[in-house]
């Protein structure tokens, strides 16, 4: 894996899904719920803020306006919520510290670490804290506090650096022909309505948050102007948009999709929506592949489908791979083990023992689970894991 994976725009994340990253996020989201049992709130920012249970991590703008507190004060609650965590799982002797340690070893040197905590970053869509997630797995790991932070100092500075690279290639109008081809194979996976589509929105519908310098930025020449993004996977699609001769126009976050999940009101921001030469347009909502079967993110694709449609656009899901959610939910199974699966979901459902011990029992890895949950409609669950027979909860808007 390259130490500039960021940069490589035609890299299909596929080979990085796994279980075993994922384990990391439930790991960390178990140590969340023993520390909310102590301080809820902060517990919560950690969660919003780094996207544990497979949600986009929020910057501390968002997060700062969902408690009405000041962006510097989100952040040191933040900061110190982590230091506690760190802390508290050392004294426990939480089952982390041997998982992390085992992934990110002490004695493993700076630029192989780099690269692993890039590939990382890039396969879950975390660019936007891939200081924080760096460095809260080093620390989780064993590594010294200022090992932790120079190290994660470096993936932050690959990350910068792909950025200004990319925004220096934007100015001079010279878009690598790979990121044409990333977009001009889509319209077959497209999902079609009927009907004429309406006009896109002429803004983003992402107030709060929208220069918050978290953020990367680079200049469009298709929309004329600056375009904000979360991750390098987004800007990936966004390089892609505006080098395809098929794409007419676009609007970043055309809309601000607000739904229930639990007890707490959420809003979601698709991508983007792209105005098509032939007239017709689509909504583009980019969701990490290892994340396409989560809950949460199938909710929120729910209601991004009834939106664009609803408006005479076509949906699509973008994955940072050549597969997308039909290409999953096609996915051969050995039909033993989705028989077994299924047979067991009718009596209870799995928590993560239980589905580790699958796992291990028939080869199922994690794409194979997520075109098992797409295909049948099964319930995949984070913070706890629980993987279900049916959805108990529909999105209501």
């Amino acid at each position: 894996m390259s130490a500039e994976i960021v940069s490589q725009p035609g890299h299909d994340i596929a080979a990085d899904v796994s279980f075993e990253l994922e384990e990391l996020d439930e790991l960390v989201g178990e140590l969340l719920t023993e520390h909310a049992e102590r301080a809820a709130r902060d517990a919560r920012i950690v969660a919003l803020r780094l996207g544990i249970g497979g949600q986009r991590p929020e910057t501390l703008t968002r997060i700062g306006a969902r408690y009405d507190l000041a962006r510097d004060r989100v952040r040191q609650l933040y900061t110190k919520a982590i230091g506690r965590i760190v802390r508290e799982a050392a004294r426990s002797g939480h089952r982390s510290a041997q998982v992390f340690a085992h992934r990110y070893p002490v004695e493993a040197g700076d630029l192989r670490l780099v690269r692993m905590l890039l590939a990382e970053i890039y396969a879950t869509d975390t660019d936007l804290v891939a200081m924080e997630w760096s460095y809260l797995k080093l620390r989780l790991a064993g590594h010294e506090q200022g090992d932790a932070k120079r190290i994660a100092g470096y993936v932050m500075q690959r990350i910068l650096g792909w950025q200004k690279k990319t925004a220096s290639i934007l100015a001079k109008l010279h878009v690598p022909a790979e990121d044409v081809a990333d977009l001009r194979a889509l319209p077959g996976d497209v999902e079609w309505p009927t009907g004429s589509a309406a006009a896109l929105p002429t803004g983003s519908a992402r107030v709060a948050d929208g220069d918050d310098d978290g953020r990367g930025r680079f200049y469009l020449a298709k929309v004329g102007r600056d375009v904000a993004y979360d991750s390098a996977m987004v800007a990936r699609l966004l390089r892609a948009l505006d080098a395809d001769p098929a794409v007419a126009a676009f609007q970043e976050e055309p809309t601000a999709l607000t739904y229930r999940f639990g007890d707490e009101e959420r809003v979601h921001y698709p991508a983007v929506a792209a105005q098509l030469t032939d007239g017709r347009a689509v909504l583009i909502d980019v969701v990490p592949l290892g994340r396409i079967a989560f809950h949460h993110n199938r909710i929120q694709s729910e209601l991004g489908r009834a939106y664009a449609h609803e408006h005479g656009w076509g949906w699509l899901v973008w994955t940072g791979s050549a597969l997308g959610p039909a290409q999953v939910a096609a996915r051969a199974v050995e039909p033993s083990t989705e028989q077994r699966l299924a047979t067991d979901l009718a009596r209870r459902p799995y928590d993560r023992p239980a589905l580790a011990a699958v796992s291990a029992q028939t080869g199922l890895d994690l794409l194979d689970l997520a075109a098992l949950v797409l295909r049948n409609d099964w319930q995949w669950d984070r913070m706890p894991m629980r993987l279900s027979a049916s959805p108990s909860r529909r999105p209501s808007r």
